[in-house]
């Protein structure tokens, strides 16, 4: 308890105004899971200097004059990655039964999200980077569960009948940000393009897997002519285009291979489609979904392709996910696949995410490959992984310390670093809460 008072305390301190102009924090005692090179430290310290990480080790000498966290019989940790997420773009989710009774007022566009587009003439060329919202009220909640970034990702537009327009084979520009106090929280745009295949890429293709597959390789043919002809495209001398200029400019870093492609697809045989596609087309893809993926786990290892998954898809909810399993992430890491825990769907629960990796765990995966799965994985896949995603020296310091096992649902962070700024921990929800305790306030009648 002394030591936690200390924590706490310590916590408190960083958060202050006189703290402001302090540079040096050194959190030690704590357990740590680096998700680096150094692995695991029984009891270390991690030095922050200037937002960055100084050193990490068992033996590392505090520096004189830094602010000392007492960490021992806590767990330190990279901040986390979510992935699939819709932070910053999204307030309140669609309501689906009011769309199905078609409420056309109920669907994207109702000014909470921006997420997706029903434009015919902007689809890849879609960008989530300019409408990100840093005082939404959603990034607290996910903040308080220890995520620090977070892979904002386009959805595919929808009309009053939540039915995708025929045109959107691609959904748009995924982009990578911190989820820090302040104004300044993107990092990377255009991190990764998003497209789906199989069932869902049927259905934005016409109705069929096989038109989706020949549209897809259209496009890309289309887009190296416009890169090879730019020129000639300005006077109007090239052939006629599938798609519209910004969606052709859009699309010229993914046939480079300077973009990673997230191709939504479940069926173990659109998976091999998916591998198969991506070898002729010279593409980097990342797999989303993928709950069969188990099944073609080896190929996926052999083609060097990480997936994203949710590890509690192991219902066959449709004929894509008849084997759907809940050990599928632990079959795709044991065969060497490198694996990315998703985010869920509803913004509000993001900060779910480490549950959905304790589950993982639940089921075989190894704990320190689950971190991963939240930590560096994701980092490395949409190419952030030089300044964060793991305790190295160098990084950002996205930090974490918690009260015990990140993936026990009891266990709370006790102090939360963003590039080395300890972060408040509250939100919106536990201001409400907090006001409201006191159900004979000396409010005005309006807020009884």
């Amino acid at each position: 308890m002394m030591r936690r008072a200390l924590l706490l305390a310590a916590t408190a301190a960083l958060l202050s105004p006189a703290f402001a102009s302090a540079q040096t924090i050194a959190i030690v005692g704590g357990h740590i899971f680096t998700a680096g090179p150094q692995d695991e430290i029984a009891s270390g310290t991690v030095i922050i200097r200037d937002g960055k990480i100084a050193a990490v080790g068992a033996n590392v000498k505090v520096p004189q004059g830094a602010e000392v966290i007492d960490a021992h019989g806590a767990v330190v940790t990279p901040g986390l990655f979510a992935a699939d997420a819709g932070l910053a773009e999204t307030e309140v989710g669609v309501d689906e039964d009011a769309i199905e009774l078609g409420d056309m007022t109920a669907g994207p566009g109702d000014g909470t999200r921006d997420l997706s587009t029903r434009s015919k003439e902007i689809t890849a060329a879609f960008d989530v980077q300019y409408a990100l919202n840093p005082d939404s009220t959603v990034i607290p909640l996910a903040r308080l569960a220890g995520i620090t970034s977070a892979v904002v990702t386009p959805e595919y537009g929808f009309d009053g009948r939540g039915e995708a327009p025929h045109e959107a084979l691609f959904a748009g520009q995924a982009a990578v940000i911190r989820l820090g106090q302040g104004s300044d929280i993107l990092v990377k745009p255009h991190a990764a393009m998003v497209l789906d295949l199989g069932q869902s890429g049927g259905d934005h293709a016409g109705g069929s897997r096989n038109a989706a597959v020949v549209e897809l390789k259209e496009i890309l043919d289309d887009v190296r002519s416009y890169a090879r002809n730019r020129a000639a495209y300005e006077r109007n001398q090239t052939r006629a285009y599938a798609l519209s200029k910004p969606d052709l400019e859009a699309l010229v870093p993914v046939v480079e291979g300077r973009m990673p492609v997230i191709v939504g697809v479940q069926r173990a045989s659109d998976i091999r489609m998916a591998l198969a596609v991506a070898r002729s087309e010279k593409l980097k893809i990342i797999l989303d979904g993928a709950d069969e993926g188990w099944r073609v786990a080896n190929e996926i290892a052999a083609a060097h392709v990480p997936v994203i998954l949710n590890p509690t898809d192991d219902l066959p909810e449709d004929f894509e996910r008849v084997a759907a399993r809940m050990d599928n992430a632990a079959k795709l890491d044991a065969a060497g696949v490198e694996i990315i825990v998703a985010a869920t769907a509803e913004n509000y629960r993001v900060r779910e995410l480490r549950y959905l990796a304790g589950d993982a765990v639940a089921y075989g995966l190894p704990w320190k490959a689950a971190l991963k799965a939240i930590t560096i994985n994701p980092a490395r896949a949409f190419g952030v992984a030089e300044s964060t995603g793991s305790l190295e020296p160098g990084k950002a310091a996205d930090v974490v310390v918690w009260s015990g096992d990140p993936f026990e649902p009891l266990t709370q962070p006790k102090a939360i670093f963003i590039k080395g700024k300890a972060q408040a921990l509250t939100s919106r929800q536990l201001e409400l809460r907090d006001r409201y305790m006191d159900l004979n306030p000396a409010y005005p009648h309006q807020y009884h």
